[in-house]
């Protein structure tokens, strides 16, 4: 994209930019039939992908309902979705019997689960992660279902590697990454079943400005704290891109279902990035803990190879975060916690 925006001056300019639809989603949703539900939209990234569907139906000229579910613990999710003129429908995907009275749509995109506090609580992290799957499997298996997954249910690897594939064997490690193959297997079990076209969407770390992995780096660097170099190497996508990956990709949603990892074309060393940081703030960077050599790291050259290289580079994000950071902006303080390699993904660790 040669038209990207310096820096982000606010939160305003930054949805703005987020909810931007590529012309190639704007396409689709010419072309595909169905309205649009995104379930579990009050979280980081449902807000802005509901936008970028409701943006791309406006642009597309085309009359779609694009509707966004969630329970809304903050009302700001549910207020933001209003805003950029989505339907917000509270509901709590635990209960049956709320998910069979929602409207039936022909384009679902699943990104429900829970990830921290796991450890303690690991009945309801199962509860969320795999039976409500099974809830919304079940009543949408006349629909076409892009599920969120995670790179974690594969083994780490080096950074060396290249990533991992999808067609490697699952290893996940620890309660989290178990469950979210759970949720994966329902998803399989129910397309296969009833012949419903689902894409499990691997994604491997969004970034916003408001979080992410260059976040937690870049806020350490400018505290002075010390960087966590114990996963030595990440890989990530902007998260306006990965918002129009998840539309597009109900059109190659299939039965049985298919699995696609989603991240950026690069795998970026930890030191690279805070070093990067440190020569933009002009500061010296410290470091704690040593390299495991192991990392979560995904090979997305099958989507590459279907939608392109994103379109937002490391430079830009780099420049971005490091502005935003450096001038206030605001945080949503939920750290990736990407540092992680024994599967226990704890609320109060350190970011």
């Amino acid at each position: 994209m040669s038209d990207l925006p310096e820096k982000f001056r606010n939160e305003e300019e930054l949805d703005e930019f987020l909810s931007m639809p590529y012309p190639e989603t704007v396409e689709m949703m010419r072309r595909i039939d169905g309205d649009i539900m995104i379930l579990g939209a009050g979280g980081k990234i449902g807000p802005s992908l509901a936008a970028v569907a409701q943006r791309a139906c406006r642009q597309a000229g085309v009359d779609k309902r694009s509707i966004g579910v969630d329970v809304f613990p903050e009302k700001e999710a549910k207020e933001r979705l209003e805003h950029a003129g989505v339907e917000a429908i509270p509901c709590d995907l635990m209960d049956i019997h709320a998910v069979e009275a929602l409207p039936r749509v022909k384009n679902v995109v699943f990104m429900a689960g829970r990830k921290f506090g796991a450890v303690g609580s690991e009945p309801l992290t199962w509860m969320i992660n795999v039976i409500v799957p099974g809830n919304v499997a079940c009543t949408f298996r006349k629909s076409r279902i892009v599920a969120f997954s995670t790179g974690c249910v594969y083994a780490l690897v080096s950074p060396d590697s290249g990533g991992s594939m999808e067609t490697d064997i699952p290893q996940p490690v620890g309660e989290y990454a178990n469950s979210c193959l759970g949720r994966e297997r329902i998803f399989e079990y129910f397309s296969d079943k009833y012949k419903t076209p689902v894409l499990l969407f691997r994604l491997n770390y969004a970034i916003d400005l408001r979080y992410g992995v260059l976040v937690d780096i870049a806020r350490r660097v400018l505290t002075g704290e010390p960087v966590e170099r114990s996963v030595g190497a990440v890989n990530f996508i902007w998260q306006g891109d990965a918002a129009n990956l998840a539309l597009l990709c109900l059109k190659h949603a299939s039965s049985p279902a298919v699995a696609l990892n989603v991240t950026g074309g690069e795998t970026l060393r930890i030191e690279y990035l805070a070093e990067e940081f440190g020569r933009i703030f002009k500061k010296p960077v410290r470091y704690c803990g040593v390299d495991s050599g192991r990392a979560y790291l995904s090979n997305a050259a099958r989507s590459i190879g279907l939608f392109g290289l994103p379109r937002v580079g490391t430079d830009a994000m780099l420049r971005w975060v490091a502005y935003w950071i450096q001038s206030g902006g605001a945080i949503m303080d939920k750290p990736t916690h990407f540092q992680v390699t024994d599967g226990k993904f704890l609320d109060n660790l350190s970011a």
